[in-house]
């Protein structure tokens, strides 16, 4: 990072807005996760998250930024806008009139935002209602009940309460998209697990001074989380550079075209959304499943406990899933090829039109099993670790994953605005200068 691009920041008035708006709205989110929801006893729940900190409970608590331990107004998070999406991203593939309103433009994609805040509303009640009624026959280790005055009027308080503070972290998410800087929804997520880790280095301290975890374990563990940090960025920022060449054009007396440039293709396309829609689709049926007592849907909630070999099986395969299907969803080979032809491009030794769709949807399909078992390998790897050694879920590849990619993101929004106002980036010009980098992302441009 240079020395000066920090100073640059505050020097652009629209970006140094964008920001603090961003920091602004992060804080607001903290604040909401320690405001109370009423009707529970905190010493009572407390006492019930110490003894289930490495169950689903607390890979949820985790991805709430902690709002669930603190049965705060902002319990669900952004969860249910999440599981919101996922639903309407498979009816815009799956339903014919959706589709239609994917492709119309704004206005089309302004009715399917609408269509997900009405799903967010739906997901948040029955959630609510689901962790209102659990509630009610849950107890501490000591066997303190954890309502205080049970019945309909506290499943009502807690319906109300949970589905206003989901209403209000969407709303936040999708003011930091528009008006800050980032995805707002990846954001919030990633502010609750960045939040959680002091506690989590506290966890694994108390760990080796209670004799439960040896001093040469936490230092191999930080070896291996340096060790899958340097793999995310070296993936994340991998990509296949697809060879174009414009064919020359006369106009009048100038010469358009000639000249030779690439088509970059990212190896893990979806980036960090396989993961998060894989953590929705298993937190939200195992999380109303553990609010019955049954022998057999306890048996299905220990098969999807973290670290469980069914959880992590069905886990691999959502996140294969969800990276095909977002790449589906976010890329089309067909438009891109059409798009080539139309200005004169084509790629050496293909024909332009349908085999170069299908050239590219090759090579697209091949980077995406790649980065699709890249996802999977960083997320399940340390799981399995949590789970034999007992260390905190903030240290967990999923985490990792998701504070490094949402990181290396916003950096990129970020160095985007300082080289439209003519600052280099942050991330450095390699020694080719302030141009060469705002050559290289025209060039970019012009490529997507």
């Amino acid at each position: 990072m240079q020395a000066n691009a920090l100073k640059d920041i505050f020097r652009v008035p629209e970006l140094r807005n964008r920001i603090l708006f961003t920091l602004a709205m992060l804080a607001v989110y903290r604040l909401g996760v320690f405001v109370p929801a009423p009707g529970v006893d905190r010493t009572a729940l407390a006492s019930f998250f110490a003894s289930n900190s490495d169950t689903l409970f607390g890979l949820y608590d985790m991805f709430s930024g902690g709002a669930l331990e603190q049965f705060s107004v902002f319990v669900l998070g952004i969860m249910p806008y999440i599981s919101a999406s996922i639903i309407m991203q498979l009816l815009s593939a799956t339903v014919p009139q959706l589709e239609r309103l994917s492709k119309e433009g704004q206005s089309g994609r302004n009715k399917i935002t609408q269509y997900t805040r009405y799903g967010t509303i739906v997901i948040a009640v029955l959630q609510s209602i689901g962790i209102g009624i659990g509630l009610q026959s849950m107890k501490a280790a000591g066997g303190q009940d954890i309502v205080i005055n049970a019945g309909p009027w506290f499943v009502f308080m807690t319906v109300m309460t949970m589905t206003a503070g989901s209403c209000f972290v969407m709303w936040l998410g999708e003011q930091i998209t528009e008006r800050g800087v980032g995805n707002g929804a990846s954001l919030l997520i990633t502010a609750g697990i960045i939040a959680g880790m002091p506690q989590g280095i506290f966890q694994l301290i108390q760990k080796i001074q209670a004799g439960e975890m040896k001093l040469v374990f936490l230092v191999g563990l930080g070896i291996f989380m340096f060790l899958v940090l340097g793999g995310i960025v070296f993936f994340e920022r991998a990509q296949r550079r697809l060879p174009i060449q414009y064919a020359k054009r006369v106009i009048g007396r100038r010469v358009y075209g000639g000249q030779a440039t690439h088509l970059p293709l990212k190896v893990n396309v979806a980036g960090v959304i396989p993961p998060i829609f894989a953590s929705a689709l298993l937190m939200f049926p195992a999380t109303l499943a553990t609010f019955w007592d049954n022998a057999i849907v306890q048996q299905v909630i220990g098969a999807l406990t973290p670290g469980a070999w069914l959880y992590n099986l069905v886990y691999v395969a959502l996140i294969i899933f969800f990276a095909f299907f977002y790449t589906a969803v976010t890329f089309s080979p067909v438009d891109v090829a059409d798009n080539l032809k139309k200005q004169g491009g084509y790629v050496p030794g293909v024909r332009p039109g349908k085999q170069t769709a299908e050239y590219i949807d090759t090579i697209l399909s091949r980077l995406t099993m790649a980065g699709a078992v890249y996802l999977a390998a960083v997320c399940i790897v340390p799981t399995i670790l949590i789970g034999e050694f007992g260390i905190p879920f903030y240290f967990g590849g999923t985490s990792l994953l998701i504070v490094v990619s949402v990181s290396l993101d916003t950096v990129s929004q970020i160095e985007g605005h300082l080289l439209t106002k003519h600052y280099d980036g942050l991330m450095g010009d390699g020694g080719g200068g302030g141009r060469g980098r705002r050559r290289r992302l025209l060039e970019k441009s012009q490529d997507t």
